[in-house]
């Protein structure tokens, strides 16, 4: 069984490397391993070495500290709003946020409104 912590990390994994714009391929490279080792890692299918924590945070040009930003000490099991650290951990989130940086000035506005209408209406 994988542990929360080990998955949260590699998440957080993911996140750097997709804000960063890297492909699994481009990061493994990089880092001198498979891109199937880095794959599990992503997935916490093999826990990840301090020593190589540290090398993906350079690597990524963030700080050690950011694979564990968020992280939870307990579940308390109540159903609660999406962190924006999780929110971010989300490609579709982050190809939508790319997207909407690169759509004119004059359609973000309605593209907005049109968001926050939709969330009243259709709460989680």
């Amino acid at each position: 069984m994988k542990h929360p912590v080990d998955v949260h990390v590699g998440r957080r994994i993911r996140q750097a490397r997709w804000h960063a714009g890297k492909t699994q391929k481009q990061l493994a490279a990089s880092l001198n391993i498979s891109f199937q080792q880095l794959q599990k890692y992503e997935t916490a299918g093999n826990r990840v070495s301090a020593s190589r924590l540290t090398e993906v945070a350079d690597e990524l040009g963030v700080p050690v500290t950011y694979f564990f930003d968020g992280l939870q000490k307990k579940n308390t099991g109540k159903k609660r709003k999406a962190t924006l650290s999780e929110t971010l951990n989300d490609r579709e989130a982050v190809e939508l946020m790319r997207m909407y940086q690169n759509t004119p000035e004059k359609l973000r506005k309605q593209i907005f409104e049109l968001t926050a209408a939709l969330a009243t209406k259709n709460p989680a």
